[in-house]
Order: structure tokens, then sequence, then C-alpha cells
């Protein structure tokens, strides 16, 4: 079924530092799609991953000086592109050399990368700061003819950016249905079916040749678990790109990754909240 929960959080104060912790929390939960505004965030979850209990646990463990109150209505499957064009999705530039826009759009720039992104419910349209910070990644490496593997690919975004970026052999994971057959739409819709998607968690990439780049704009607590079965997926010398977490994550996960010779060569924050982006070399073949 494609029945989802919206669970409506109202925020006194609002503010976007608050939106962001809220949606990172709720993330952990199973939470899939997040709309901010000026009095709070929207948030969605398929029917079957609500909990009221988890819910209230993580409203009463909300770091923040902010007084919370929220309300939860079922929703049945629909037409989620609609809702997106609606109440959300617009045109995103990054770096002045990509656009991602969806298909109901007319007004947008023409740049070299153009990706056309339907997003339904799947996370990766650009807007957030963790996919911006992955692309500006990508457009920063020289991505012809490399290996890639994006690990929780979501509608694709990152997949679909490597491959115009000259990238071959790249392959997608998602592990949510739903999410999956978004991103094998959305690969198809702009052209690059060639791009091998497939339905799984980490246990998929036991199946692959390791990849010149790896990505990851998952979540912290998943990246931790998983760091061993990336850095297997990760050729030496490799790059890893990951996201999903804040600046101060970071030594949780550079301890994480290091027995698997990954180390940090750099990382990117965006926002007062400092959403971060951490880029690793594989230096050893463990």
């Amino acid at each position: 079924m494609n029945d989802y929960y919206e669970v409506r959080i109202y925020m006194k104060p609002s503010s976007e530092d608050a939106s962001d912790f809220m949606a990172a929390s709720l993330g952990d939960i199973g939470y899939e799609s997040f709309i901010p505004d000026a009095e709070g965030l929207t948030a969605y979850v398929k029917a079957e991953h609500y909990s009221p209990d988890a819910l209230r646990t993580a409203l009463d463990e909300f770091p923040m000086d902010v007084e919370l109150s929220c309300e939860a209505k079922f929703i049945e499957g629909q037409d989620w592109n609609a809702e997106w064009e609606k109440n959300y999705f617009q045109p995103i530039v990054v770096d002045d050399m990509c656009i991602i826009h969806s298909s109901f759009h007319t007004d947008y720039p023409k740049l070299p990368i153009d990706i056309t992104i339907d997003p339904k419910m799947a996370f990766g349209t650009g807007h957030h700061a963790t996919t911006s910070q992955m692309i500006h990644g990508l457009l920063n490496i020289n991505l012809a003819g490399k290996t890639v593997i994006d690990m929780g690919t979501g509608t694709g975004i990152l997949a679909l950016v490597a491959a115009m970026r000259g990238a071959e052999n790249i392959t997608a994971v998602e592990i949510d249905p739903m999410a999956h057959e978004n991103a094998v739409e959305n690969v198809k819709a702009n052209g690059h079916s060639e791009i091998d998607v497939r339905l799984g968690d980490a246990t998929v990439l036991d199946g692959l040749k390791p990849a010149d780049i790896f990505l990851a704009n998952i979540n912290r607590n998943i990246i931790t678990v998983d760091i061993a079965a990336y850095s297997a997926a990760t050729k030496p010398e490799g790059i890893m790109l990951l996201s999903g977490f804040y600046e101060s994550d970071i030594p949780m996960i550079a301890e994480a990754a290091k027995p698997y010779g990954l180390e940090i060569s750099g990382h990117t924050t965006e926002g007062d909240d400092k959403w971060a982006c951490l880029r690793l070399i594989k230096t050893t073949k463990s």
C-alpha cells in the first residue's frame, strides 16, 4: 500500500534549525519526507511505520527549547507528485552548473547539467543541505569513466549527476520499494536507464565490484553500522562522499571509518545548523 500518515508539528518559536533537528529525529524512526514552513514542520511516514509512542518520544526528547505540539492524520495513497508541486518542490541551481526541476516546471535556467526529478515520496530534490552538498562534491570530482555506487539513492538524483558528469557503470541502491520505483522512473525520464537501480540494503553491495566513487546520503546511525560494507565496496584510493548528518557527528563517523582504511580528506557544511558532507579516501585494501 502507498498509505501514509501526515504529521503536523507546530513549533514556538519556529526556526530552520528546529525544523532540521526535528526532521533528523523523525528520519531515525522511519519518516521519509519533510516540508518546513513558518509555523513548524509537516512530516510523512508510511502507515505501517507510524507509531504514536515513537513520535511522542521524539518530541519529549527534542533537545531545543521549543514548545511543540502535533497532530496526525491518515492519508490514503495518492498522487504524491501533485502534492510536491502544490506544497514544496521548486527548481534549484547548484554551483551555476546543475539545475534540478520537475516535469511540471517550465521556468528554469538552462545549465550544462539538467535533471528532471519527480520525487513522489522519495528523498532527494536537491533542496536539503545534505543533497546539495553531495551534488557540489560530485561537481568537483573528475567522474569521466569512473564507476560509482550510490547507496540510499532516493530519487536517483546523485546517480544522475554522476552519469551526466561522465561516470560509467553506475549502481544505485535503495531499500524502500516505492523510492526504488521512483528512482527507476527518474533515470529513465532523464535518458540514463543504463544506471542499475537495485532494491535492497547494504547486503546488495556484496555482489558488486568496488567502485571508484562511493556515495551515501543517509543518516549517521546507518552510516556507522554499514561503514565496513561501504569500505569493501570502494576501491583502494577511491573517494567516498557521505552526508545526512551534522558537523558535530563527524568525529563519530571518522572513528567508525578509520579501521576500514578510510581517512578524511575534507568536509563542507551548510546552514546555521551545519549539515555536513564528508569526503574520505580509502587508503588500504581492507
